[in-house]
């Protein structure tokens, strides 16, 4: 099966073809997966019949495929771009996330890039565009999509420009860029090309669902205030860092918006918490009077998305401290969306409180929370290396005192 790619003549791009890759390149290649690559690219007069360059891009891709899509380090022949799009590609376990959230006939992905999010989602859909104007990208994603055995029509055009002209489908998908190519942060969906605040009202004309992946760095307030079609948000982490923030546009959507938090743990298992923005405001938050049992500690998702006070109405446990965002209980409860500890001890700043719980712990896992001191200044006051079984918080308790909380993992 042969990928095709709709040429747009208007666009001045490069004729550059997909590069053939030599057999003494392959070679080399499946030889030196787990090797250094800056190591190797010193070291091309050694191998005068190896393609060094595409040889060291190629398994500089296969080592972060290897973590990040799993099912695609295992295809021989699949050509991977520059390290940039490599980083920047959404990870298997994301693009399946989202690939739960929409189903039909037809889809088009409007920002393909290396093609991860677009492939994983079409195997809920008949029929799949994927849009890129950068022409190596189309190339490398139709010979990809073909070794992977993948339907994809590979459209070489401007996502806006293909949005523009192109008949309606079921559900569009577009990640957006940020503007800002120093790397500084972005609050608001106008600093990101495309503008989607822009294109709203034709992206639900031409889509009964669309879905924008944005940076989790961005305002999430600002983006609900901002688009005004937005029926839900899915705030995606995995391992407990907080990777994407994705907004759900539907034209016939009425009533509050629901937020979704997902934390993705290493064996695809996922923690789930839902709420409203109105459920957070209304909500009456428990303060702690005492220390209980357990510690707990809400995943990044939720702690991204402000579920602060609607989780101890949903849970049984008590808030430390109104800014502390960290949370207690005498009863052990496994189903709390983060983190969860059992206490050993608690002790305010002092020389001997300080000695008494921290004898015999040479290094600890260290937080801080609602605490003026920073990780590494605090860990160089306490002399302690990173790492071990014990974890300490950093943080302010119920009466206003600044405390360390000794635990263990539950």
């Amino acid at each position: 099966m042969d990928a095709k790619i709709e040429e747009n003549p208007y666009l001045c791009q490069h004729n550059q073809q997909i590069m053939q890759i030599s057999p003494a390149t392959l070679r080399f290649v499946e030889e030196h997966l787990h090797a250094d690559v800056r190591a190797l690219a010193l070291q091309a007069s050694k191998y005068p019949e190896v393609d060094m360059a595409m040889a060291v891009t190629q398994i500089a891709g296969r080592q972060i495929a290897e973590v990040k899509v799993p099912s695609w380090y295992r295809v021989q022949g699949l050509i991977y771009p520059k390290h940039l799009s490599m980083e920047q590609c959404s990870s298997e376990a994301t693009a399946l996330y989202k690939a739960s959230l929409m189903d039909g006939e037809s889809f088009a992905d409007l920002t393909g890039g290396f093609g991860i999010d677009c492939s994983i989602i079409s195997s809920h859909f008949k029929r799949t565009h994927y849009v890129e104007r950068q022409k190596e990208l189309c190339e490398l994603a139709a010979h990809n999509f073909s070794l992977l055995g993948l339907d994809i029509k590979v459209h070489h055009r401007d996502g806006v420009d293909f949005l523009k002209n192109m008949e309606p489908v079921d559900c569009l998908f577009l990640d957006p860029a940020r503007r800002d190519g120093q790397g500084g942060k972005t609050v608001a969906i106008s600093d990101c090309e495309p503008d989607v605040s822009i294109l709203e009202s034709l992206l639900v004309e031409k889509a009964r669902m669309v879905m924008i992946k944005l940076s989790p760095m961005l305002d999430l307030s600002l983006a609900l205030n901002t688009l005004k079609h937005v029926s839900e948000v899915h705030v995606v982490s995995v391992n407990n860092e907080c990777k994407e923030l994705l907004l759900m546009l539907d034209a016939c959507h009425q009533g509050e918006v629901k937020i979704h938090t997902a934390n993705i743990g290493t064996s695809r298992e996922c923690q789930h918490f839902s709420f409203t923005l109105n459920k957070e405001h209304d909500a009456v938050c428990r303060i702690a009077s005492q220390w209980g049992t357990y510690l707990y500690e809400p995943n990044a998702s939720i702690l991204k998305a402000g579920a602060y006070k609607v989780l101890t109405e949903v849970f049984p446990v008590q808030k430390l401290h109104i800014n502390s965002h960290l949370y207690t209980s005498d009863d052990y409860l496994p189903a709390f969306p983060g983190r969860r500890f059992k206490i050993e001890g608690v002790s305010g700043f002092g020389k001997k409180e300080l000695k008494t719980m921290l004898e015999g712990v040479e290094k600890a896992n260290l937080t801080v929370r609602n605490f003026p001191s920073s990780v590494a200044d605090l860990r160089k006051r306490l002399k302690l290396k990173e790492g071990g079984a014990i974890y300490l918080f950093a943080t302010t308790g119920p009466d206003e005192r600044k405390v360390l909380v000794k635990c263990v993992k539950s």
